[in-house]
Formats: C-alpha cells, sequence, structure tokens
C-alpha cells in the first residue's frame, strides 16, 4: 500500500504487528515514524519504544526488545532502522546479524508489539530467504515511488495545513526546480510560507526567488542549452555548478547520465512505452521522465547521440590530461555545435 491509504487504514484504528516501510523518502520516513510514536502515550515512551540501527547493533537486540513484556503499557514499539542485509548492498560493520533470531520472530510476532522496519533503498534483495520471510510477514508501506501528481497533493495539503495557498504556475516551477523531490519541496516550506506571511498566497516569484535549483535541474537546463547550441549560457551554467563546488568529472558523469535517459526515452518511446512504463523500466524518478520526454520532442537521435559520445570523450580526456576541465568542457560544446551544424547542414 501506499502511504495515503496506510494511513486511512491507521485513522481507522487497525494496527498490523510487523510494517516495511520501503523507500528512500525521508520526509514521508519521518511522517509514518510519527504515526507509530502516537501509539504509545507520552509518559510510556522512554519505555516502551525501542529504536535499532543495524549498521551499528544486531537484529538480535531488536528482537529481544521486542519479544519483552511492556513496561506499565499496552504496546511497545521497536524500530528498525537501515536493514542492509535485506538487500545486496555491503556495509563495513563489525555487528554479526544473526537471521535465524529474526526470521523466528517474523514466525510468531509478538501480540503487544509493534515493530517497523523502515528500509530507506530503492528495493531489496527478493532472493534472500531473510527477505521472502519479511515481505510474507509484514505489511509493507511504499513510500519511495510517488507520482507527480501524489507529491502536489502532498506539498498542498502541507500548506494548506499551515493556512496558506500556493498558486498552480508556482506548484510546477517548484516541481521543476527541487527536481520533483518531496522532501526538499517540503524542506522549502518555512521560508515561503514565512516570506509570503502577508498574503498567505505563494506565488511564482517568491518560489523563482527563494526555491535553491537543485543539482539535477542545473543539469538539465545545462543539456537543453548545449542541445540548443547556446555556447555562452552553457559555460555560464558550467561555471555556476563549479562555483557551488559540483566537481567537473562529476559534473561530466550527471551529464553523461541525462543524456543516456534521453537517448533511453527516445528509443522506448517508440516501442510504445508510455510514461509510467519507463520510468518503472528505466528506475527513475517520474517527473525526470517527464522532463526527458519533452526535451527528446525537440532534438533528433543523431543530436542526442552525439552529445552522449561527445561527453564519453571529454571524461577520459579529464582522467587522462592535466588540461582545465572547464577548458575540456568549452572545447566540447563547440565541437558538438560544429558537429550538429554540419549535420543540419
Amino acid at each position: 500500500m501506499d502511504f495515503s491509504q496506510f494511513k486511512q487504514q491507521f485513522d481507522k484504528g487497525h494496527v498490523d504487528p510487523v510494517y516495511l516501510i520501503l523507500g528512500d523518502q525521508a520526509y514521508l520516513a519521518q511522517q509514518v515514524k510519527d504515526i507509530f510514536i502516537d501509539l504509545i502515550p507520552d509518559t510510556e515512551r522512554s519505555m516502551n519504544i525501542g529504536s535499532y540501527d543495524m549498521e551499528d547493533v544486531s537484529v538480535s537486540a531488536a528482537v529481544e526488545d521486542a519479544i519483552s513484556v511492556p513496561f506499565f503499557g499496552e504496546r511497545r514499539l521497536v524500530i528498525i532502522n537501515r536493514p542492509y542485509f535485506l538487500t545486496g548492498k555491503k556495509v563495513k560493520t563489525k555487528v554479526e546479524q544473526n537471521m535465524d533470531d529474526f526470521e523466528g520472530y517474523l514466525k510468531h510476532p509478538e501480540e503487544s508489539t509493534v515493530m517497523v522496519i523502515f528500509a530507506p533503498y530503492e528495493k531489496l534483495d527478493s532472493r534472500k530467504k531473510i527477505t521472502k520471510s519479511l515481505k510474507k510477514a509484514a505489511t509493507t508501506i511504499e513510500i519511495g515511488k510517488l507520482r507527480e501528481s501524489e507529491i502536489k497533493k502532498l506539498v498542498v495539503n502541507q500548506i494548506n495545513t499551515k493556512g496558506f495557498q500556493i498558486n498552480d504556475d508556482a506548484l510546477d516551477r517548484m516541481m521543476q526546480l527541487t527536481g520533483g523531490k518531496l522532501t526538499t519541496m517540503m524542506g522549502e516550506l518555512p521560508k515561503l510560507c514565512l516570506y509570503n506571511n502577508d498574503t498567505k498566497v505563494i506565488d511564482i516569484d517568491s518560489v523563482n526567488g527563494l526555491v535553491s535549483r537543485s543539482m539535477e535541474q542545473n543539469v538539465f537546463d545545462l543539456v537543453n542549452t548545449v542541445l540548443r547550441k547556446n555556447a555562452k549560457e552553457s559555460m555560464d551554467i558550467y561555471h555556476r555548478l563549479i562555483l557551488e563546488n559540483d566537481e567537473p568529472i562529476r559534473i561530466n558523469a550527471v551529464l553523461i547520465q541525462q543524456f543516456r535517459l534521453l537517448l533511453q526515452v527516445m528509443i522506448l518511446q517508440k516501442h510504445g512505452y508510455s510514461q509510467g512504463n519507463l520510468a518503472s523500466a528505466l528506475k527513475v524518478h517520474p517527473y525526470r521522465v517527464k522532463l526527458a520526454m519533452q526535451t527528446v520532442r525537440k532534438f533528433n537521435y543523431d543530436q542526442l547521440r552525439d552529445a552522449y559520445i561527445g561527453l564519453i570523450e571529454t571524461e577520459k580526456e579529464m582522467k587522462s590530461t592535466s588540461r582545465s576541465p572547464e577548458l575540456l568542457f568549452e572545447l566540447f560544446v563547440l565541437r558538438f555545435m560544429k558537429k550538429s551544424a554540419k549535420t543540419s547542414g
């Protein structure tokens, strides 16, 4: 189920013994955590809430807590964070994890305990026995994969709760500047509300003036200026990224990633993939796919391929020569413009 479905179920008083919260969405993860914490009265929380980070402690310690009787209360809440052993991820830790203890608990969870496992990962390793056991025993709440409409609804609800409103164009611009990241958008709200405290309406001017541009948005703008063959604007954006302490090799890598995405979207669209199918197949944020679809309409395959190959060559030069990264990027832009002009001519 998603966050909204979980909240509806929870509001009706239905509580399961084990929950798996899947996805790297810090804002929603905190919302879910707060909902579970509210199950335990204030006066009992210090005694009946345990939180365990699996990169620092053994899951056996969490299980031992879970099977304990609540201390002067009706329920215990046991929170398990970063269960890396559910994934293929390799983590440097000296802690030995006993999966037998965990599996045993999942087969017979304690009635008076609510165990909540926060897995901030895109996916789990479904081949592992422990992952299969957990998915069978737990109620899974997906918080990582949100559609654009769901993100907007959550943001608008939060704004309305504070007694404010937001214009549609301001909300769209906010989505664009933050790359559609819910946690980032929620983090921008306090200053937007403070700035618009007199009118109680968040407009596009305040969004443009106050919301920080994400790395992804800067790269998206850079991709489009390169494809439009605007050398000056391309270099202006590139230098802005450098000033924001982004490493040239990282900027180039993100550009390669973005052009690869554009090529993939263009090719898969020709094979009948829709926006939703593309996001799922390519395992990227749906908003990134939406922006990519808007871009590929304006350019052809040869342009995207030439830019992609040019950036790969630039990366090789960055790693093998002592020439200035800024110069190498400028040469890439000029070569691309020259080649693109020949192709169109």
